[in-house]
């Protein structure tokens, strides 16, 4: 090797350590180590990976033209970066090709590195090239800092599935120092006993959901490195350059060289032809301005955009993206490597950027509880340059000297959406379910069997802790299924008819008169003057609310296209916030994006830093300031104290305009009154609900307000009944608005009992499974809970498993990931109610004795489904409703009149 090769702070660790040295973009790196880059790879996946990527350029950026020259020199959008973000981006040329790709990080206030506001990092073959080109490039910025701390700032790569339990367990802190579970958030942290502080980011280069690298002195790099192997001993392997690259391909991740720059005829492959670099890394936002090359790859985009559209296009000798990018996989024997031509029916469509022969680990087939298995397999993939107007699906040839091999083109190779693992994508057929066969009878009979079998289960041998459902008494269900079960009642209040309700059907007297009796018991329960009833879920009432705010906005203008809402500020749907209140939820099609982010504009609440469940309020306030949001969206699915609402309205009491504010009570609207809260005495301008959590009713939807006529918000209240009815529901389920009416006695004629009972079940429940040793979440200040909600946390990952083995014992609980958790799939945390068992006679006693089993079947795997059926027998009669005795006689007058 050439004797002036550089080298990274860990050479000395590579060399004792057994690694293959090679020459890399001037740098002498490991490829691999003693255990091959096969081995690598697979214990990357399976546990975890550390790569030293110190050879990686590494710029500091600042100074007041800082982003105006990046917004220049960069294909990204520098401004949607806050800090502590980072993003994928490009250095392109003025044609529209990339000189490199590479990864820009915006420093949090505290960095060691914060010299400068932002890192750049660029890859080794082409550091010095960047480096050139942006010095060139700022010589028209006159206040600009631009640094490189190659040497200085040393880089390693932490990545896969048990990489944030080793990370864990060596911070100073508590493991929330970690930087927020999502893709690109970066934080400093400092590892315990060394005082060395460490820029933390949620990155990688692998495809691994659970990927983290670390910004560090270069001088305690090989301190570090050797402390995070020592920790991670079982699992964590080093690895060398070769698995880095067999990880990316399989990731389907672009390579300078290979699926960037110029192509195997030397041509220039245009940024739009590699649509995971373009998806992620280029922006057109007008707050951009004017950048290097921004017409070409307007043009790409346009192009591109047609071709998808089926537009049609210029003739292809003219065409921007006549190729792109694809994934193959090769279904015969042999391995695609780089440069080999690809067919498709004989003739040539393009050359392999990327291909060789990767391991990878089985997974056992069930679902969200599939686990790697030891067995393992290869398989040969590829990436290749071709024909753009190829599609997935499209078998192809790959030709080597005189051999064909056979390939087909793919969507992709990994995913990496269900962390903690990355999973392999594997060309096969859809399996179909056995579907059952036979005449009307036999079919009728099975659905019939299955139905009861599964009724009995549920209703006398289970407990069931979901927080999200409750059974309503029988006579709700019944009147529910009553006549005017699918039927037609549609009508509306005509100002022609003095403001009467004009039903378009004859035959729906009753269902007039149950509707008008719903609205004044909820009226009553609510403690609001406007109930609009109609909506048959809490999601509906949602969308219907949205959609009526983005009418009201609109109001003065019919002519225009209608803006959307400008910002929304609501909880995180990680944090536990609703989805319905998600931009991919019932928020979708009414928020707008936020030019700065090019992003749906939610704000999400900030939380606590010592408590994760709660929102912190000094953060909100200067959030609420600064954005000034049209809407705030109180309410979770993972709610275990009461929302801050009234501190909420005395923020935004003075601003002008001041928000909408609403409060989604879907799983608390059962708990109004003064056991918890009182919304719309405490602030709330509009309060929605589900009829069917801890309420009493079936499945439906309510909307609430004081938005009576004088009030101001008049208007909006009428266009959000309007998007209601007829905006969307016709059919709004009558036979429910029936049962509905029932629940809705029961509801205030229980109401304090009920709640009461309720909170002191779920505090009970908290400090009892705590006792037996269970990790309790919430503040054991307050008893842990405020709601009929209670979280254990039972392990990182291991939230499905245990739900699972505990539905194996007649406990029906719900998974759920907690707020450090990166997705559903890595859920750490049960969440569970008590109300369904409350209204079924348990109390405080009862709920210790659950605790016991649920203890010995979580901490000790002890079966007790035959101790929880008996159990459950005790809990068959339900509360809070007319007493067994007295309905009886108007069961058996449902059940004629329907039978």
């Amino acid at each position: 090797m050439p004797k002036d090769l550089k080298r990274t702070a860990l050479y000395p660790w590579h060399k004792e350590h057994g690694g293959q040295m090679i020459e890399f973009a001037g740098w002498e790196m490991p490829v691999a180590y003693q255990q091959g880059i096969l081995e690598e790879h697979l214990s990357t996946r399976k546990f975890g990976g550390l790569f030293d990527i110190s050879h990686m350029g590494r710029f500091l950026i600042g100074g007041e033209d800082a982003v105006p020259f990046m917004q220049s020199v960069l294909t990204n959008n520098v401004m949607a970066l806050d800090p502590g973000v980072a993003q994928y981006t490009l250095i392109q040329n003025e044609r529209g090709g990339a000189m490199d790709d590479a990864y820009l990080y915006r420093l949090e206030k505290g960095d060691p590195f914060l010299k400068a506001n932002y890192l750049l990092v660029v890859n080794a073959a082409n550091a010095k090239k960047d480096w050139d080109w942006f010095l060139d490039h700022k010589k028209r910025f006159r206040n600009l800092l631009i640094e490189d701390r190659t040497d200085e700032i040393g880089m390693l790569a932490l990545q896969g599935p048990q990489t944030k339990r080793v990370l864990e367990k060596i911070l100073l802190e508590d493991p929330t120092k970690l930087p927020d579970p999502w893709r690109n958030r970066l934080k400093v942290c400092e590892i315990e006993g060394e005082h060395v502080y460490v820029t933390l980011s949620r990155t990688g280069y692998t495809g691994e959901p659970i990927c983290f690298e670390l910004f560090l002195p270069a001088n305690k790099m090989r301190m570090i490195w050797e402390k995070i192997l020592e920790v991670g001993e079982e699992s964590i392997v080093p690895v060398g350059l070769g698995a880095r690259d067999t990880l990316r391909l399989e990731a389907g991740l672009p390579l300078y060289g290979h699926e960037l720059g110029l192509d195997s005829q030397g041509k220039e492959i245009p940024i739009y032809a590699v649509p995971s670099a373009a998806r992620l890394a280029m922006s057109f936002s007008l707050l951009k301005g004017e950048f290097i090359g921004k017409e070409a790859l307007r043009s790409q985009f346009e192009e591109v955009t047609a071709r998808e559209s089926g537009k049609p296009l210029p003739p292809r000798e003219k065409q921007r993206v006549p190729k792109r990018i694809f994934p193959i996989t090769i279904t015969g024997q042999g391995i695609a490597r780089q440069g080999y031509e690809v067919l498709v029916k004989g003739e040539m469509v393009g050359h392999v950027t990327s291909g060789t022969m990767v391991p990878y680990w089985v997974f056992s087939d069930r679902g969200v509880l599939s686990t790697l298995t030891e067995e393992r397999k290869m398989r040969s993939i590829a990436l290749a340059y071709i024909d753009a107007d190829l599609k997935e699906g499209q078998s192809v040839e790959i030709l080597h000297r005189e051999k064909r091999l056979q390939g087909v083109i793919v969507e992709r190779h990994l995913s990496g959406e269900a962390p903690p693992y990355a999973r392999p994508i594997l060309i096969q057929g859809p399996k179909r379910k056995e579907v059952p066969a036979g005449s009307l009878k036999d079919l009728t009979e099975r659905l019939v069997h299955r139905a009861v079998e599964n009724t009995y289960w549920r209703q006398a041998e289970t407990i069931n802790l979901i927080p999200s459902e409750t059974t309503p008494s029988l006579l709700v269900r019944l009147l529910s299924i009553s006549d005017p079960s699918g039927r037609y009642a549609e009508h509306r209040l005509m100002k022609a008819f003095k403001e009467t309700d004009v039903f378009y059907y004859q035959g729906t007297k009753l269902i007039g008169e149950v509707e008008i009796l719903v609205a004044e018991e909820l009226r009553r329960f609510i403690g609001c003057s406007e109930v609009e009833a109609r909506v048959i879920s809490g999601q509906m009432a949602n969308t219907a609310v949205f959609s009526g705010i983005v009418d009201y906005l609109n109001r003065l203008d019919r002519r225009s296209e209608p803006r959307r809402i400008r910002k929304v500020m609501n909880h995180h749907l990680g944090r536990g916030g609703h989805l319905s209140a998600q931009p991919m939820g019932a928020l979708k099609d009414f928020i707008a994006n936020d030019p700065m982010t090019e992003r749906p504009a939610t704000i999400p609440f900030p939380v606590l830093k010592e408590d994760l469940y709660r929102i912190d309020l000094l953060k909100a306030q200067e959030l609420i300031g600064e954005h000034k949001p049209e809407l705030i969206v109180l309410g979770k699915s993972m709610v275990i104290y009461k929302e801050p609402l009234r501190e909420i309205a005395n923020i935004i009491a003075t601003m002008n305009p001041k928000p909408i504010l609403l409060y989604d009570m879907a799983h608390v609207l059962g708990l109004i009154g003064p056991y918890f809260q009182e919304p719309l005495q405490e602030g709330a301008d509009i309060v929605t609900g589900s009829t069917h959590k801890t309420f009493f009713g079936p499945q439906r939807g309510v909307i609430s307000s004081n938005m009576s006529e004088g009030t101001g918000y008049e208007e909006l209240w009428e266009t959000i009944v309007r998007r209601v009815f007829p905006g969307s529901v016709s059919n709004h389920h009558l036979g429910t608005m029936v049962g509905l009416l029932l629940a809705a006695y029961e509801m205030n004629a229980y109401r304090l009992d009920y709640q009461k009972a309720i909170i002191t079940n779920a505090k009970a429940f908290a400090r009892f499974l705590k006792e037996q040793g269970l990790t309790v979440e919430g503040d054991p200040n307050v008893g842990y809970t405020e709601t009929h909600q209670v979280i254990v946390r039972v392990g990182y990952g291991r939230g499905p498993l245990m739900a699972e083995r505990l539905e194996e014992n007649n406990i029906i609980v719900n998974y759920q990931s907690a707020p450090d958790d990166e997705a559903f799939t890595a859920a750490s945390c049960l969440r569970m109610g008590v109300q369904e068992m409350t209204r079924f006679g348990m109390k405080e006693d009862d709920f210790a004795q659950l605790a016991d089993y649920m203890s010995q079947v979580v901490l000790h795997d002890r079966p007790v489904a035959k101790e929880i059926s008996q159990f459950r027998k005790r809990f068959t009669e339900m509360k809070y409703c007319l007493p067994e005795g007295e309905a009886q006689s108007m069961v058996e007058k449902l059940l004629e009149a329907i039978i």
